[in-house]
């Protein structure tokens, strides 16, 4: 449902509709002869409206669309029946003037920065006046002759197994270009800056090149329309293209490409133009003049425009209470957290953790220390902070990504590679220059959804051939929409491997419930990984003779893991983010109930996780809980999302607190560093 496509559904009935209707209404609708004359009439009006809704899916808007049609066709004409030129050579003029009156348009607009309806306006009247002085000029030579190009007659009224060629052609472009517009950058970019031009700038998407390439595409597509129609009729007049850029305005907004940009498909385009085609057919057929024709299209136009303001107003609630999609899970009865022999036995052991950097930062959701104490940890506000050590008391912005670092990891030459929330696997090198390794992967095959993008990759750690594997906790909901993705509970997570030696990134292993910490085991062959909303902890051989193969090795924790790391003695640590309580469990067994309240609830009156409640539990590779430890209540350090043994000190992060904790391990090797432990000793 958040698909753009879905916004085909209402166009799509009323193209079914206006078909039904005009079908029972005008006499041999169905017929082959109105059927082929209407497939020559959508390819060249088809044209401009695409042309029309590339500049609108910029964000911009082009009134001259009708002038440009009209001077290509005069010039189409000039060139075949006057001065007899060679088609090719004719085609290729009319498409550089086409270009050329595009370019005026972006370099106006997307360069010096004006006003795209005043200019447009403007230019509008210059093109047809240009057309105007030639026409008076030239029509009667145009008349008078005539061409004999058996080349320009086929693209006319030729046909290709009973379809006209103009169809076949401007069938061809519009594919092009939807593969373009769904599947190619420059189509992402068209739409990142017309949905927000700063926000596209800020990205490094070079917005005004962007602005002038949509004019220059505009005018092009435009020529070839009009090079199609005077091929068709080898005629023009003095009204030839008047009142066209309304229509092709009324049929790109009713089919659904938005006025504010940002919003639009070759698809859309097609559904506007056969629907106003049709449309304006039927009520000539019907003996409807012309002026009256002409307030239907306004009319039509008007509530186009009032459906399209109130359905982008009203769009994200509305699917809000479509979307969300709560399955069936059943969790095991919980954990007994009281009895004192429970390996999950209640404690204060947590509540009087050293704290670092109180009130310095926001939302350090994993931390991390180097070879020479150094603790980094990442912030909301989209920074990487280093705590000089060894006593933690000076920092430094490391380096600025601009989204929420997440999950770190030291590769072997020392690089920090951290997930970023919505930006996908980032690396910072040790003189703080930031590189982008990988935003996507590879697109499921049966997916409806395009899951290639990641949404909220979370934690990763690396192999030892520097493999890179990471979890994406859900491809259905950004970072801030984690509670919603809490409610549904569906197995929209993975986890996702990106290979440095050849660009390569793909999905591991899909369809995980929340898929959070990632920890490489001591074997190098295979990893943990934590589901969260199932309180389960997994093992996944990557390598060796059980290639493949998922292991449950935790199945009922008390609480949601989150990070996991290695410890010193060879076994791992967990941070739980939030317990489990006996409201929520019940929800999760009962999805219509969540289903409503996501539609009748206020979000912050939901039922939610406990995050109100610290802990941290030690496992071995049996599966066995070692110990636990917790701050009860919540009083220092209440939500834990991660931790990391250095030294003899347990460093533990929240993404919800605003400091981070530093605890002391009873007999822990008080030399142990984690990068070595995966490295080596530094050489």
């Amino acid at each position: 449902m958040t698909k753009r496509w879905i916004d085909n559904a209402v166009p799509f009935l009323a193209l079914l509709l206006v078909v039904a209707i005009c079908g029972s209404l005008v006499p041999d609708f169905y017929a082959a002869s109105s059927i082929t004359d209407l497939g020559r009439q959508v390819a060249e009006f088809g044209l401009v409206v695409l042309a029309l809704s590339i500049v609108m899916i910029s964000g911009g808007i082009d009134l001259s669309v009708a002038s440009v049609f009209s001077l290509s066709v005069l010039l189409s004409l000039i060139g075949v029946n006057v001065y007899d030129w060679p088609v090719p050579l004719a085609l290729a003029s009319v498409l550089a003037m086409g270009a050329a009156c595009g370019a005026v348009n972006g370099y106006l607009i997307g360069f010096l920065r004006l006003r795209a309806f005043l200019t447009t306006l403007v230019t509008l009247i210059i093109f047809r006046s240009l057309y105007d002085i030639l026409f008076l000029r030239m029509s009667t030579a145009i008349m008078a002759g005539f061409s004999d190009s058996e080349l320009f007659f086929f693209i006319g009224e030729g046909l290709v197994f009973g379809l006209p060629v103009s169809l076949l052609i401007a069938g061809t472009i519009a594919i092009a270009w939807h593969i373009v517009l769904s599947r190619m950058r420059p189509g992402w970019r068209l739409t990142a800056v017309g949905g927000a031009r700063r926000s596209a700038h800020n990205a490094g998407i070079k917005v005004r090149w962007t602005v002038f390439l949509a004019y220059v595409w505009s005018g092009i597509l435009c020529s070839l329309a009009g090079f199609l129609f005077a091929a068709r009729l080898g005629s023009t007049g003095a009204d030839t293209g008047v009142g066209l850029e309304v229509s092709a305005l009324t049929a790109a907004v009713l089919g659904g490409t938005s006025i504010g940009g940002g919003r639009g498909s070759v698809a859309k385009a097609i559904m506007g133009a056969l629907l106003i085609l049709i449309l304006t057919n039927s009520l000539v057929n019907l003996g409807v003049n012309g002026p009256i024709t002409s307030t239907i299209l306004g009319a039509v136009l008007l509530i186009a425009v009032f459906i399209d303001m109130r359905w982008l107003r009203h769009r994200t609630r509305i699917l809000a209470k479509l979307y969300v999609s709560p399955a069936y899970l059943v969790l095991p009865p919980l954990p007994d957290t009281a009895a004192p022999d429970s390996p999950y036995a209640l404690n204060d052991r947590l509540r009087s953790v050293e704290i670092i950097g109180l009130g310095e930062i926001e939302g350090p959701e994993d931390v991390i220390l180097d070879r020479n104490d150094n603790l980094y940890c990442g912030t909301r506000h989209g920074d990487i902070v280093r705590f000089f050590g060894p006593d933690h008391k000076k920092s430094e912005i490391f380096a600025h990504i601009g989204g929420h670092p997440l999950g770190m990891a030291f590769d072997r030459e020392g690089n920090l590679l951290v997930c970023i929330g919505g930006m996908g696997l980032y690396q910072v090198s040790p003189d703080k220059v930031v590189t982008k390794l990988t935003d996507e992967t590879n697109r499921s095959l049966f997916s409806i959804v395009d899951d290639s993008r990641l949404r909220l990759a979370d934690d990763l750690d690396i192999a030892p051939d520097g493999r890179i594997y990471f979890s994406e906790a859900t491809i259905r909901y950004e970072q801030e929409e984690w509670a919603t993705d809490a409610l549904e509970s569906r197995p929209s997570g993975r986890i996702i491997v990106y290979d440095p030696r050849t660009g390569s990134t793909r999905t591991e292993v899909p369809s995980l419930v929340f898929a959070n910490g990632i920890c490489m085991s001591n074997d190098g062959r295979s990893l943990f990984f934590a589901e969260s909303w199932t309180c389960t902890i997994s093992r996944y051989w990557f390598d060796g003779p059980e290639k493949g193969k998922i292991e449950p090795l935790l199945t009922n924790l008390p609480g949601y893991p989150d990070n996991i790391n290695r410890a010193s003695d060879g076994n791992y640590w967990a941070a739980l983010l939030g317990m489990r309580t006996p409201a929520l469990d019940l929800a999760l067994r009962m999805p219509g109930f969540r289903r409503r309240m996501a539609r009748r609830v206020a979000p912050d009156q939901w039922i939610y996780p406990n995050v109100n409640t610290g802990c941290v539990v030690k496992f071995n590779e049996k599966g066995e809980i070692l110990e636990s430890l917790w701050d009860f209540g919540g009083e220092n350090h209440p939500m834990i999302t991660s931790m990391r043994e250095h030294k003899g000190y347990l460093y533990l992060g929240g993404v919800s607190n605003n400091r981070i904790g530093r605890y002391k391990i009873p007999g822990a090797d008080p030399t142990w560093v984690a990068e070595e432990s995966y490295w080596g000793p530094r050489k």
